[in-house]
């Protein structure tokens, strides 16, 4: 099976993600508003503008540019930048300017740190826009050395990062969408997909890895695997081989179905649903991109998804959407449907991408 690595995308994903929660404008006036114009108002945006519009700052704004997100409630784009000329530029376009520490620059340099001197199992990060750090998270199999090994990393960041520690595991769901079993195993399937005109259907990497032949929840045999990576990336590629129904929706678990007629970018904030067929359909919103998970034994997985929608083992390889519009591929995380937690998925973009497939 190959092993692929498409690591390209991911810092300029990084820079122009999107998250959901709310920070101040940064708005000057003088005492006389006849000499100088107001301060535009931020724009009411949707999810999808929004995306543009910081996609199209991140390239005029180039160094100046920190992280973007995006705030669902007021539906508005907040930008972080370095100066007070970059934030003038920002008011001008219709978006919410921040004034931040950290360049893009200083964050990934953080990052490439962490990599080298704190892989360690059990452990994540990812560039978090809103408070303008890497975010380290160490759940409870970090022994006290290891964690005062991490303090020690994270301390020697600066301001450029923080820690924090989580009660349960982080561990990759094996065993959206239906049932998908295997010798010794149960996943989900992701999105059913086309290449060369013949079905397919995508799911994690780590079910692929372990499962070549796949059967569905009667134990008909329906497909045999085409293409897998994992670790690295997380997804897998599976070929039909059964004249079985493969329609581009996702199963709702109520009688219904979701049509999916595209693909997505992920954006901090947006507002996304998970179906799997350990437990089913649930909710919430991307907080983070490009996240690295460390799942032990060597499994280090980058370019990730993280989100605050719950899932448990057999979720895996499950549909990540928003709307009709295929996101990710469940991965792994921690927690529970019961407690919360926090899922990290492949983006299903890279996945298409290198397969050679589309959805359909």
């Amino acid at each position: 099976m190959k092993h692929r690595r498409i690591p390209g995308r991911r810092v300029a994903i990084t820079g122009a993600g999107i998250a959901a929660l709310v920070a101040a404008g940064v708005t000057f006036q003088t005492a006389n508003a006849s000499e100088s114009p107001e301060t535009p108002a931020p724009r009411t945006l949707s999810v999808t503008a929004a995306g543009n519009l910081a996609s199209t700052l991140a390239e005029d704004l180039g160094a100046d540019a920190a992280g973007t997100y995006y705030d669902a409630k007021s539906k508005r784009l907040v930008v972080n930048v370095l100066d007070e000329a970059a934030a003038a530029t920002v008011e001008e376009a219709g978006a919410e300017a921040r004034v931040v520490a950290n360049s893009l620059a200083q964050l990934k340099s953080a990052r490439a740190t962490l990599e080298q001197d704190a892989t360690i199992p059990g452990t994540s990060w990812v560039t978090d826009p809103t408070t303008n750090k890497v975010v380290v998270t160490a759940d409870r199999t970090v022994s006290e050395a290891e964690w005062a090994e991490l303090t020690k990393v994270v301390d020697g960041l600066g301001g450029k990062a923080e820690l924090q520690r989580i009660k349960s595991e982080f561990t990759p769901y094996a065993a959206g969408g239906d049932a998908i079993t295997g010798a010794g195993g149960r996943c989900s399937l992701g999105f059913n997909v086309t290449k060369g005109g013949e079905p397919y259907f995508l799911t994690a990497g780590h079910c692929t890895e372990g499962i070549t032949t796949w059967s569905d929840s009667s134990g008909t045999v329906i497909g045999e695997n085409e293409a897998s990576s994992f670790p690295g990336d997380d997804y897998g590629l599976v070929k039909y081989t059964s004249d079985v129904d493969h329609p581009s929706e996702v199963n709702l678990y109520d009688g219904s179905t979701q049509a999916i007629s595209g693909a997505a970018e992920a954006t901090v904030g947006m507002r996304v649903t998970r179906s799997g067929s350990t437990t089913q359909v649930h909710s919430g919103a991307v907080t983070g991109l490009d996240a690295t998970v460390n799942y032990g034994n060597g499994d280090i997985v980058n370019g990730l998804i993280q989100t605050d929608v719950c899932a448990e083992p057999g979720d895996s390889g499950g549909s990540l959407f928003s709307g009709d519009s295929a996101v990710g591929l469940t991965s792994g995380g921690s927690g529970d449907c019961t407690s919360g937690g926090t899922t990290f998925f492949q983006p299903v973009t890279e996945a298409l991408s290198a397969t050679g497939t589309r959805i359909g």
